[in-house]
């Protein structure tokens, strides 16, 4: 095994990935330290959801290795279910479910995956509800929330198992601007208790929550950082370009 693969919880090595005759990861590789933010910024297109769904097992890998503390994922007779068991998922759509009631939805996956007792994961739902401001609406059903409510349970309820890593992939997307706010402010709060490799097209959001921020390009990853470098004193003449584009 690679000293790469030993030196970080997650580590992306050579990942390539083709949809048909569609070359969409083209050698990726990335490393992410333990507690650490990296923050994946792209052009659409450009690979980064597909490389979370990789990363959590949701799509196999045509080529190259994916690390998660020294055990290589991506080997055949692995079990997925275990993997992702250690991993805490939350897509743009938040995804809750509508006959469930808030409480239900954060303490299902702790029942499910994690075998804790019905009693414990409310527990550990109500205390996760209240650090957001929401304990209050543990009984109310996903479409008496707005969309930055629903989308910070989506992201407790990643976060209700206690998982090793935390994929987060395109979380403010569907939200009105002025709700982008309180997910950041949760996230920013997670930061520290957990590594988090999220893709984001919120440029101001990214500077604010990363610790290092990697610009995919064409499938690559070609240019990573600090948020102060790669945003506001990029070296890779694409990097510059993209940003001219979406500032």
């Amino acid at each position: 095994m690679s000293s790469m693969a030993i030196a970080s919880p997650l580590s992306i090595v050579n990942l390539h990935k083709w949809f048909g005759d569609n070359h969409i990861l083209r050698g990726v590789d990335l490393d992410v330290s333990r507690s650490e933010c990296v923050v994946l910024i792209g052009a659409s297109g450009s690979g980064q959801s597909t490389l979370l769904k990789t990363v959590n097992l949701l799509e196999r890998v045509d080529d190259g290795q994916i690390f998660f503390d020294e055990e290589d994922i991506t080997a055949p007779g692995i079990k997925a279910d275990a993997v992702r068991a250690r991993i805490g998922v939350v897509f743009q759509h938040y995804n809750l479910f509508p006959h469930m009631n808030v409480m239900e939805n954060v303490a299902l996956a702790s029942r499910k995956v994690k075998k804790v007792s019905k009693a414990e994961a409310q527990n550990r739902a109500l205390e996760l509800l209240d650090r957001i401001g929401l304990a209050d609406k543990a009984h109310a059903y996903p479409d008496r929330l707005s969309g930055g409510q629903q989308q910070r349970v989506a992201i407790v309820r990643a976060i209700a198992t206690r998982p090793e890593l935390l994929l987060l992939d395109e979380i403010t997307s569907a939200l009105d601007p002025q709700l982008v706010g309180e997910v950041l402010d949760l996230v920013k709060e997670l930061k520290g208790d957990t590594t988090i490799l999220m893709a984001t097209h919120e440029m101001g959001f990214a500077k604010q929550v990363a610790d290092r921020v990697a610009f995919l390009h064409q499938g690559e990853v070609i240019e990573v950082g600090s948020p102060e470098q790669v945003l506001e004193a990029p070296i890779r003449q694409e990097t510059q370009a993209f940003l001219s584009r979406v500032n």
